[in-house]
């Protein structure tokens, strides 16, 4: 077998043994689980999340899939709760512990720590019989029948279904606490993800300049206005009124048929259809439009039909929302 393969077969296999492993979590979700749900979603306090290793990076993941979420939560690193860190727990908070042996010394030392202010313990482990699982309030299985490492040591499989679990506590609380786009997007403001959902398109069309010239204007300045904003487009107004559109496009197909274009004006060229978009509309759906319909601009308006400006492909790139 080639050595191409042979990496291609190991992949492939570290692919099955993680995505079966995810698959058989299905069959741990039970009264523990919906309690743990349920328990998070009424809470008054945080979900603070501790672990050792591996799952102390795992654990630092769902804390962050929980906070932006709408789930308050924070990381404790386990080794560091039992030199001053325990101090993190208040009183209405509730301690998700993850360990795969849910042996470790580490997490001994902590569970009678943690029990004795009377927070609530739950525990993402695939051992039921280990420490951590006997002294736990909820028990959330992870158990793996290998990990993905040949050697069946390196955590491969195993932190693979603790994150698992993680998304899906994190999901179920989603869609119980009703978290929208719009929720999203206040915890994800400078973000590409929360742009698409909260940027509209006069936030970016409102910092380009407004070419418009008048039906009569000569080709010219047509010409000069396009070039003055740098916009690739002017528009073309009557009475506060959009008439048509003029691109760059549009002057070299005039180039083109006619050598003999100094008398020509404004409305000669125009095109009379010219996509436009609601200064209001979301600036996803500018970019919707643009591709849809292969241009690179699009004419702003106002709630009234009156001209607002234009926006350009190339600010939707800066903003990330390409």
């Amino acid at each position: 077998m080639s050595k191409n393969q042979t990496i291609i077969n190991s992949a492939n296999q570290v692919f099955e043994l993680e995505g079966q492993a995810i698959l058989n979590l299905k069959s741990y979700i039970n009264d523990d689980f919906v309690n743990v749900v349920d328990l998070i979603y009424k809470s008054k306090g945080r979900v603070i999340i501790t672990g050792i290793g591996k799952s102390a990076i795992i654990g630092n993941k769902i804390v962050a899939t929980l906070n932006s979420t709408g789930t308050p939560a924070l990381f404790m690193h386990a080794a560091e709760a039992i030199h001053g860190d325990l101090g993190l727990i208040l009183k209405d908070d509730i301690v998700i512990c993850i360990s795969k042996s849910g042996n470790t010394p580490e997490i001994k030392v902590l569970i009678p720590l943690i029990k004795s202010t009377n927070n609530t313990l739950i525990a993402i482990t695939g051992n039921e019989d280990s420490f951590l699982g006997q002294y736990c309030d909820y028990f959330l299985n992870t158990f793996v029948e290998k990990e993905a490492c040949p050697l069946n040591l390196a955590p491969t499989t195993s932190t693979t279904a603790q994150l698992a679990m993680g998304d899906a506590l994190a999901v179920c609380l989603l869609e119980i606490r009703g978290f929208s786009s719009r929720d999203f997007a206040k915890y994800h403001p400078g973000g590409a993800l929360g742009k698409k959902l909260y940027l509209r398109v006069v936030d970016i069309s409102s910092q380009n300049n407004k070419p418009q010239v008048h039906p009569d204007t000569n080709i010219k300045e047509v010409i000069l206005n396009i070039s003055k904003n740098m916009l690739g487009v002017t528009a073309v107004i009557e009475d506060n009124k959009i008439v048509g559109i003029i691109t760059d496009g549009d002057l070299r197909r005039m180039l083109t048929k006619t050598d003999n274009f100094i008398n020509l004006t404004a409305k000669d060229i125009m095109g009379v259809s010219p996509k436009i978009i609601n200064e209001n509309a979301m600036a996803i759906k500018a970019l919707e439009l643009m591709e849809g319909n292969d241009i690179s601009q699009l004419i702003v308006c106002k709630d009234d039909e009156s001209y607002a400006g234009v926006v350009h492909i190339h600010d939707l790139i800066k903003e990330g929302i390409i």
